[in-house]
């Protein structure tokens, strides 16, 4: 089964800072809700939030490091309710595809918060690579967890699982465009899903 996926590695935080940043990411979430991205402005977080502005940059050196992390807590917030809430789909592919879907539709109520998540996750330079690399390792590690407990990936699955990881990510922002409906987001996650079904072997041809 799959590690519990950490954010980027930093020194332990104090049970104040991390209550600080707690404030902090509750705050960017409820401004992107109210107004998506642009809505989601430093010193109004750090007024929510009740943080000295400085203080906020040292957390978050900038709305894009405070959006893709505020994209990692609701990732995990869904990673843990798909502990208590496992999918119940009699086959891998089906598990994940029905998993993603309930993201999607969990984004679908929030469509501010997702819009400024995505467009963060879009936006995002080398300077934001540690807060990236851990989105991209917790949305592996969902979907390798919604395969199953007793799911040994092979190389193809592993290799299935990043496939489906950029067609979630490309099926948000086509829907996010407009560019796309919520059923042919559904029927490109399902199809993308397949790849994690291993090819049954037909029958060898002759020399």
């Amino acid at each position: 089964m799959a590690t519990h996926a950490e954010p980027p590695s930093s020194p332990p935080l104090t049970v104040r800072q991390e209550a600080r940043r707690r404030r902090i990411l509750d705050a960017s979430t409820e401004l992107a809700r109210r107004g998506g991205f642009d809505a989601v402005q430093m010193r109004e977080v750090a007024e929510l939030s009740q943080v000295a502005l400085g203080t906020l940059y040292r957390y978050f050196p900038s709305k894009v490091h405070l959006l893709v992390a505020t994209m990692h807590d609701q990732l995990q917030r869904m990673h843990e309710d798909l502990h208590r809430h496992p999918p119940s789909q009699p086959d891998p592919s089906a598990r994940v595809a029905g998993t993603l879907m309930r993201a999607f539709r969990a984004m679908r109520r929030d469509h501010h918060l997702a819009d400024a998540m995505v467009r963060a996750l879009t936006f995002a330079d080398s300077s934001v690579s540690a807060e990236v690399d851990a989105v991209s390792r917790l949305t592996t590690t969902i979907i390798l967890d919604a395969m199953g407990p007793d799911s040994a990936p092979t190389a193809r699955q592993l290799s299935a699982v990043r496939v489906i990881e950029h067609t979630w990510h490309a099926a948000l922002i086509t829907w996010l465009s407009g560019r796309a409906s919520i059923a042919q987001v559904q029927i490109d996650i399902e199809t993308v899903c397949t790849l994690l079904t291993t090819p049954k072997r037909g029958p060898r041809s002759g020399a």
